[in-house]
């Protein structure tokens, strides 16, 4: 959520950020109508209760019985007024909180200027693609002929958009996700953490998912409850509602999670495979900075990304999302993209994001720089440390070879009771 003091003081700021995501600014009049709104009933409420407290005192002088009388009466009909008063006031901020909740992030500066993912410049390559001496296949094919995906059973268990990993294939997933976590709690240092798999809804609205992407997320009515669509999520309410010293900053995790989301696509786009499903396992890193060095931290969250890659030898760029292609919740975002020879396209396998102090603003995190210091909002900042349907993709793809088969990477054989080949 953004500072109401932002849009009182600099309205062109945020009409800017908005028209630069490709967004319509219309709802900054609205904003600033209602605030102005808001403004005016608690001046006249405050104004009112001064007023009653003023005269309350008066009335324990007055010694005339009718005076005494009219006061009392004028003052229950002034506590009307108030009490009518506080119920627009708290209409007026309903209101507010909900024009406010539609707003996304600012831009930071470096974000480069593009309307859609297709302006995304690239910022740097490492590794080069592999290339084969025969048709590398598809993972939609390798899996199937290997045994590892079963495409057909996932639909009958769950519909379209499901499947079923098996043996080798459950393995090597499972093994995907105690490697990202040892690496990152063992090498990077963050701090492991196991967390529920559903949230309530002011969390959702803590971590800017509520109500903006109501549409894609599974809701559990009777207890309202929802499937996280991401590890983000609870992570970023870990510390909602506190107040933090600053020496424990930087707070660095680490969780794994399933997720779940609606995934809405357009017919014939990413249908096939594994690529796109309502349901994957993730493991995603997650930062409480100081302001003063989240941009750093930011860089080591996306190294930290690339690393993974790199122990897996695979080929992959670093993206910067432009401001069309920016996440709701993001002021600056990197995209980790590996290469899959079977697919021939690049995928997006982490998204690292700094959010500065925006989602810390909705769910009213806070730290005190110093003691008795005024308490100030952190910057959040997350990343996947990796997505595994993609990463299982890779690997499957690059590591095939002409038999079908599909070599297992060295950092994952411990993982894997040894497991040197797929066959």
């Amino acid at each position: 959520m953004l500072d109401i003091k932002l849009i009182r003081e600099h309205p062109e700021v945020v009409c800017r950020a908005l028209e630069l995501r490709g967004e319509s600014p219309v709802v900054i009049e609205a904003i600033q109508a209602t605030d102005a709104e808001r403004r005016r009933l608690l001046q006249e409420v405050e104004t009112d209760k001064a007023e009653r407290n003023a005269t309350s005192k008066e009335i324990a002088q007055i010694k005339d019985p009718a005076r005494r009388q009219e006061l009392i009466e004028a003052m229950r009909a002034l506590g009307e007024r108030i009490k009518l008063l506080d119920e627009q006031v708290k209409a007026v901020e309903g209101r507010l909180e909900e024009l406010m909740l539609q707003l996304p992030n600012l831009l930071h500066e470096s974000t480069p200027i593009g309307k859609d993912e297709s302006e995304n410049p690239v910022v740097r390559t490492e590794g080069e693609p592999r290339q084969f001496d025969f048709e590398p296949l598809p993972h939609w094919d390798l899996g199937p002929t290997l045994g590892i995906i079963d495409f057909e059973r996932g639909v009958k268990l769950a519909g379209s958009r499901f499947y079923v990993l098996k043996g080798a294939g459950a393995r090597l997933q499972r093994a995907l996700i105690a490697w990202f976590l040892a690496t990152h709690v063992d090498e990077h240092g963050y701090t492991e953490v196991y967390l529920p798999f559903v949230i309530k809804r002011q969390g959702l609205v803590g971590a800017a998912k509520l109500p903006k992407f109501e549409d894609t997320m599974y809701h559990d009515v009777e207890d309202d409850v929802w499937l996280i669509p991401t590890a983000e999520v609870s992570l970023t309410n870990l510390h909602a509602d506190e107040i933090l010293d600053a020496d424990q900053l930087p707070l660095h995790y680490v969780a794994y999670t399933a997720c779940f989301r609606r995934e809405k696509m357009s017919a014939g786009r990413d249908v096939r495979g594994i690529k796109r499903g309502h349901q994957f396992d993730k493991v995603e890193m997650y930062k409480f900075t100081t302001p003063e060095t989240s941009y750093d931290e930011l860089e080591s969250l996306t190294q930290n990304a690339e690393a993974m890659c790199r122990a897996l030898g695979l080929a992959f760029r670093r993206v910067a999302l432009c401001t069309g292609d920016l996440s709701f919740a993001a002021t600056k975002t990197y995209d980790i993209e590996v290469w899959a020879p079977g697919c021939g396209e690049w995928l997006e396998v982490s998204s690292c994001s700094n959010c500065e102090d925006f989602q810390a603003r909705r769910a009213n995190i806070r730290y005190r720089p110093e003691p008795g210091a005024r308490p100030r909002f952190p910057h959040t900042l997350n990343g996947s440390g990796l997505a595994l349907p993609r990463v299982m993709i890779a690997v499957m793809e690059n590591y095939q070879q002409a038999d079908g088969s599909i070599v297992v990477p060295e950092v994952l054989r411990p993982f894997m009771g040894g497991l040197e080949v797929i066959r």
